[in-house]
């Protein structure tokens, strides 16, 4: 997740980095601010700091997919990089086991902290899953950028023609519904967790990212790419270039300030 480190004494600048992947990191960025504050919403609701319904009002819900969409989308257009670039195996392993690694320690905080709908596949958990996916899968997703579309959008549908089938099958498909299975996303109800993000129909945004992002470097391959710049971008693109661990960070930190400042508040 982490594309380079930068001496600690720089500012956060990215003139030195590939256009290519300042735009990724920016954008990437984006989706951490975007999250930060839904999360910081969250912990206040969670605070009865504010009142917020975010497992059924659809001004929640709705951020939450689009924040997740954005997340993987930029995911696809990573992996574009990483076949352009020619990525070994090693290479990959590296930053895999980081995001697998930081999965086991989501599932491990939130059980601690909501022990009867803990994370066992949160967002980490789908992205680790889905990565690997696709890279077993490079060879052929590659060759055929089309049928990488299809498919992504078979997965996305993924919601619909799982209930369908659910219905049709009068419970003849509940194993799906277990956490067993419910990882791969063809459920008939959601599970109580407080994150979840299945192989489908997630895998169909990283698909469509990783289409997208080839289609971007294929146009890109014979021009001269123009350096972006401005504050604003060069700070979105350093959080994007540090995504995985202000992703680690950031929920200890505003729920450690909240606790503080009610503990302050609190009458002695």
């Amino acid at each position: 997740m982490v594309l380079h480190q930068p001496p600690a004494h720089s500012p956060p600048a990215v003139a030195h980095a590939p256009a290519r992947l300042q735009a990724i990191d920016a954008l990437r960025g984006l989706a951490m601010v975007w999250m930060t504050v839904f999360h910081f919403c969250f912990d206040l609701q969670h605070f009865q700091l504010l009142q917020a319904d975010f497992y059924r009002d659809p001004f929640w819900t709705w951020q939450r997919s689009a924040i997740v969409s954005l997340f993987v989308f930029c995911a696809g257009l990573g992996q574009a990089v990483a076949f352009e670039q020619a990525q070994n195996w090693t290479r990959f392993f590296k930053r895999w086991s980081q995001v697998a690694g930081c999965a086991l320690l989501v599932s491990a905080g939130s059980y601690l902290m909501f022990p009867k709908s803990y994370i066992y596949f949160g967002i980490l958990h789908g992205l680790a899953l889905m990565l690997l996916v696709t890279r077993l899968a490079a060879a052929w997703l590659a060759r055929v950028p089309l049928l990488t579309l299809g498919l992504g959008a078979l997965a996305l549908a993924t919601p619909w023609w799982a209930e369908a089938l659910h219905v049709s099958a009068a419970g003849r498909l509940e194993v799906f519904n277990t956490p067993a299975l419910n990882w791969l996303g063809v459920i008939g109800r959601k599970p109580i967790t407080e994150d979840y993000a299945p192989l489908l129909p997630w895998w169909g945004m990283m698909l469509w990212g990783l289409t997208a992002g080839r289609w971007a470097l294929q146009r890109m391959r014979d021009t001269q790419t123009p350096c972006l710049s401005g504050a604003l971008f060069g700070r979105l693109a350093w959080l994007g270039r540090w995504s995985l661990s202000y992703y680690m960070l950031h929920q200890p930190v505003m729920l450690g300030a909240l606790m503080l400042m009610l503990a302050l508040r609190a009458p002695h």
